[in-house]
């Protein structure tokens, strides 16, 4: 039998068939309040989806990210000629190839007289069992499509099946239906969590981070192409030895197994033997930690890299080439 108690009383009561009906109500009421908003959240968010046409078989879905600018996934741009994008209301424009980034499954087109406002991309990566809406374009002039569903996981860097290397990566429960591909990952408000794609994993649905996706796009939309930089060593995983820790924060770095000549690393003073622990001050534990911190700004700069040498810790100066 149920029963309620009063705070303050000692005696518990049976809930009388008036109290029942009216949290029956309120109930109601909260989950009317967070189905309008989600539906509020898809049409606000609709508005700057748009369905992209670049490749044969199937068109996919691109998110307005910049006036004129349009956000989608790689794949979905097989060819760089001959592309188009549709509203929400039918219309279709021409579009033009801005540049493509593989490993992230990102690529920008430039859309001449595209009126759709631009989505709002969130500050910050997203919370681990908060719900997210994917969204994807009909082009037809029929509005949106949705499914409902959870982030599962926030994380990377990541091997796709592929290969490619991801920087971060959000994962999703949410049904990732055929041309969803490119579309976006919003949150309860319409605001953009990630960019979907079914280009990195096999059986399951990932989104590129927010702030990740507008850094490739700002990049593809300025070079055509994101920048990968390289140190020009073999290396291997290692731990620390003892007693050569101090001041770091991690327990392994990456043994220097070979300097290639004329190299980055070869003019900045690294030499076979040389355990790499830190990299502009971030730690490095392995090829991927390194992978990681080579990319974006970095290229071209002079960073301090911190090397275990005869088991103490020293800074050297390398400027990090950019990989052709």
């Amino acid at each position: 039998m149920v029963r309620f108690c009063i705070e303050g009383y000692s005696l518990c009561k049976k809930p009388t068939r008036e109290w029942i009906m009216e949290n029956q109500r309120e109930n109601a009421d909260l989950l009317a309040a967070l189905s309008d908003g989600m539906a509020d959240a898809v049409e606000n968010v609709g508005a700057s989806v748009v369905r992209v046409h670049g490749r044969r078989r199937r068109s996919g879905s691109g998110v307005v990210y910049e006036p004129g600018l349009v956000l989608t996934a790689s794949h979905v741009v097989e060819r760089e000629e001959d592309l188009s994008v549709s509203m929400g209301d039918g219309r279709t424009l021409p579009a033009r190839f801005a540049g493509r980034d593989p490993s992230t499954d990102l690529a920008v087109l430039r859309v001449e007289g595209l009126e759709a406002g631009a989505a709002t991309f969130a500050e910050a990566e997203p919370r681990v069992g908060q719900l997210a809406l994917a969204i994807g374009s009909r082009g037809r002039g029929d509005g949106p499509r949705a499914t409902l569903g959870v982030v599962g996981s926030v994380g990377g860097p990541m091997r796709t099946w592929r290969g490619a290397r991801v920087e971060r990566y959000i994962q999703t429960d949410t049904t990732l239906y055929p041309g969803f591909s490119g579309g976006p990952l919003v949150d309860a408000r319409g605001t953009v969590l990630g960019i979907l794609t079914s280009g990195l994993g096999r059986g399951a649905v990932f989104a590129i981070p927010a702030g990740l996706a507008r850094r490739v796009a700002g990049s593809l939309v300025e070079r055509g192409s994101v920048k990968r930089g390289y140190l020009g060593i073999l290396s291997q995983p290692v731990r620390l030895p003892d007693g050569s820790r101090t001041g770091l924060t991690q327990g392994g770095g990456l043994l220097v197994v070979g300097v290639e000549s004329e190299s980055p690393a070869g003019r900045g003073g690294l030499i076979v033997g040389d355990i790499v622990a830190t990299l502009d001050g971030q730690p490095v534990e392995d090829t991927d930690d390194l992978l990681t911190l080579l990319v974006g700004e970095r290229v071209g700069q002079t960073i301090p890299v911190g090397v275990v040498r005869g088991g103490e810790l020293r800074t050297v100066e390398v400027a990090i080439g950019e990989r052709e």
